[in-house]
C-alpha cells in the first residue's frame, strides 16, 4: 500500500489534532466540574447567610420584647414586629435552599420549632406587658421558657452551619483538585503535543524535505546550464519517489534535445542566411513591378472616368427623349380625350335640341288647353249671369243661387285673369324655346368643326410622337452600348487594381519575408549562442 506524502503530513497533523482535542475535553470537564463546584460553594454561602440572618431577625424580636417589657413604650416593638415579619420569609427561603440535602430539612423542622415557640413566648409576653404590666411579665420571664426555646434555636442554627462548613470544606476540596487536574491536563496535552510536533518535523524533514532538497540542487545546476548531472533511481513509491523518477527523465530529455537543438541550429542559421540573399532579391522585383502596376492603373483610371462622362451624357439625352415622349403621349391622350369630350357635348347639344323641340310642341299644346280654359271661364260668366238672373225671378228662395252665381262669376273671372297670365308666360317660353333652338343648331355646327380640328392634332401629335419614340430607342442603345463599355472599362480597371493590391501586398509580403529571414537569421545565432550554454 502507497503512504503518499499527503497521507504522512496527515498522518501527523491528525495525531496532533488529536491530543489537542483530549485536552480540550480534559479542559471543558474539568472546567464544567469547576463551574458546577464554585456554584455549589455559593450555595453554601447563601444557605449560612440566611441562617445568619434569620438568628439576627430572632435576636431582633428578642430584642424589641425586652425594650417593651422593661420600658412599656410601644417604639421599642418595631424591631420586635420587623423581625417577626422577616423569620417566615427567611425560614421559606433556607427551606429552598436546602432542599437537595435531606439532613438539613430535618433541622429545619426542628428550627421552625424552635422559632414558633420562641415566638409565641415572645407575642404571650408582650401581650402580658400591654395588658397586666412589668410585674406579671417579669415574673414570666423568670421562668425561663423562653431561654430554652432561645438555646433549642441557637443550637439548631450551630448545628445547620457546621453542616454547611463541611459542605463547603469538601467542596473546596474537590475544587482544587479539579484545578490540579486541569493544570496537569494542560500542561500534559502541551507536553505531549509538543513531541508530536518535534517528532513530526524530524520525519517530515527527513523524509520530504530532504529529498527535495537535492532535486532542488539539482534544479539549480540545470537551470545554470549544467545538464551533466545523473539523478539516481528512487525505489519509493510516494510523490517523492515519483517527482525524482520523472525529473530525472526530464533531466534526461532535456539533455537529449539540447542536443539536437544545438545541431537543428546550425542547420537553421545556414538556411537563415540563404534565405535572406533570396528574399532581398524578390523584394526588388516585387518594388518594381508594383511601380509599373501603378502607372498602368492611373492610366485605366482616368479612361474609366472618360467613358462614365460619356455615358452620363448619353443617358441625359435618353432621358430627355423619354420625357418628351412622354409628354407626347400625354398630348394625345389630351386630345382623344378632347375630341370624345367634345362629341358627347354634341350629343347633349343634340338632345337639349330634340327637348327644346318637344317643349315648342307641348307649349303649343298648353296654348290650345288656355283657349279652351279661356272659353271655359266666359261659359262660366255666362253662366253665373244668368244664374243671377233666375235667382232675382226666384225671389226669397233664390237667394242661395245669388251667391253661388257670385262665386261662379269670381271664379270665372279669376280663370279668366290667370288664363290672360298663362298665355303671356307662354308666348315668352315660345320666343325662348326658339332663340335655344337657333343656338343648339349654331353650337352644333361650332361642335363638329372643333371634332374636325382636334383630329388633326391628334394626328400630327401622333406623327410626332412616332419619330420622338424612334430617337428615344436610338438613344437608350446608345446608354445601353455606353453601360457596356463603361461595365467592361470598370471590370478592367477593377482587375488593375486587385493586381495592383496584389503586387503591394506582394511587396509588403516580399519585405516581411525578407525582415522574418532576417529576424530568422538572427534567431539561428542567438540559438546557436544559447545552445552553446549547456553542457549536454
Amino acid at each position: 500500500m502507497m503512504i503518499t506524502v499527503g497521507k504522512k503530513i496527515w498522518g501527523c497533523l491528525g495525531l496532533l489534532l488529536l491530543v489537542v482535542l483530549g485536552v480540550g475535553w480534559v479542559s471543558l470537564d474539568t472546567t464544567a466540574r469547576l463551574s458546577e463546584a464554585s456554584r455549589w460553594t455559593e450555595h453554601t454561602y447563601a444557605v449560612q447567610n440566611r441562617l445568619t440572618d434569620l438568628m439576627s431577625a430572632m435576636q431582633d424580636v428578642e430584642t424589641g420584647q425586652r425594650g417593651f417589657v422593661i420600658t412599656g413604650e410601644a417604639r421599642y416593638l418595631a424591631p420586635y414586629e420587623d423581625g417577626l415579619r422577616r423569620l417566615d420569609a427567611l425560614a421559606r427561603e433556607i427551606r429552598s435552599l436546602t432542599s437537595d440535602n435531606p439532613e438539613q430539612q430535618r433541622n429545619m423542622d426542628r428550627l421552625e420549632a424552635a422559632m414558633r415557640a420562641k415566638t409565641q413566648e415572645v407575642t404571650f409576653i408582650a401581650d402580658i406587658r400591654r395588658k397586666e404590666g412589668f410585674e406579671p411579665a417579669q415574673r414570666q420571664i423568670l421562668t425561663d421558657r423562653g431561654k430554652q426555646s432561645m438555646d433549642d434555636f441557637r443550637a439548631v442554627i450551630r448545628q445547620m452551619q457546621d453542616i454547611e462548613s463541611r459542605l463547603l470544606t469538601a467542596r473546596d476540596k474537590e475544587k482544587e483538585e479539579n484545578t490540579k487536574l486541569a493544570n496537569l491536563a494542560v500542561m500534559g496535552g502541551a507536553v505531549l503535543a509538543a513531541l508530536i510536533v518535534l517528532l513530526s518535523g524530524a520525519f517530515l524533514s527527513t523524509n520530504i524535505v530532504g529529498p527535495l532538497r537535492d532535486i532542488t540542487a539539482t534544479a539549480e545546476r540545470i537551470g545554470r546550464g549544467d545538464l551533466t548531472t545523473e539523478i539516481a533511481v528512487s525505489t519509493r513509491d510516494d510523490e517523492v519517489g515519483t517527482l525524482t523518477n520523472t525529473f530525472r527523465e526530464m533531466s534526461r530529455g532535456l539533455r537529449q534535445l539540447v542536443q539536437e537543438l544545438a545541431e537543428g541550429v546550425n542547420v537553421l542559421g545556414t538556411a537563415g542566411s540563404q534565405i535572406v540573399s533570396t528574399t532581398a532579391q524578390v523584394s526588388a522585383s516585387a518594388a518594381e513591378t508594383a511601380t509599373a502596376l501603378a502607372e498602368t492603373s492611373s492610366t485605366m483610371e482616368e479612361v474609366r472616368k472618360t467613358s462614365q462622362l460619356s455615358t452620363e451624357k448619353a443617358k441625359h439625352v435618353s432621358d430627355t427623349a423619354q420625357a418628351t415622349a412622354q409628354i407626347s403621349a400625354t398630348g394625345k391622350r389630351a386630345v382623344e380625350q378632347s375630341i370624345s369630350g367634345i362629341g358627347i357635348v354634341r350629343e347633349q347639344i343634340g338632345s337639349i335640341a330634340e327637348a327644346v323641340i318637344k317643349l315648342s310642341e307641348q307649349s303649343q299644346a298648353i296654348g290650345t288647353i288656355v283657349a279652351s280654359v279661356n272659353d271655359l271661364a266666359e261659359q262660366s260668366n255666362l253662366l253665373a249671369v244668368n244664374a243671377a238672373i233666375e235667382a232675382a225671378r226666384a225671389g226669397e228662395q233664390g237667394k242661395g243661387f245669388v251667391v253661388v252665381a257670385a262665386e261662379v262669376k269670381s271664379l270665372a273671372e279669376q280663370s279668366k285673369t290667370a288664363t290672360a297670365q298663362v298665355r303671356a308666360i307662354l308666348g315668352d317660353i315660345q320666343k325662348a324655346t326658339a332663340t335655344a333652338v337657333l343656338a343648339a343648331e349654331q353650337g352644333s355646327k361650332a361642335v363638329d368643326t372643333g371634332v374636325k380640328q382636334a383630329q388633326e392634332a391628334g394626328q400630327a401629335i401622333e406623327r410626332l410622337a412616332q419619330n420622338i419614340a424612334l430617337a428615344t430607342q436610338a438613344s437608350t442603345q446608345i446608354v445601353a452600348s455606353n453601360q457596356q463599355q463603361q461595365v467592361g472599362i470598370d471590370q478592367v480597371a477593377l482587375a488593375m487594381d486587385s493586381i495592383r493590391q496584389a503586387s503591394s501586398q506582394n511587396t509588403i509580403a516580399t519585405k516581411q519575408a525578407e525582415t522574418a529571414a532576417h529576424n530568422l537569421n538572427a534567431l539561428g545565432h542567438k540559438l546557436k549562442s544559447l545552445v552553446g550554454q549547456y553542457k549536454a
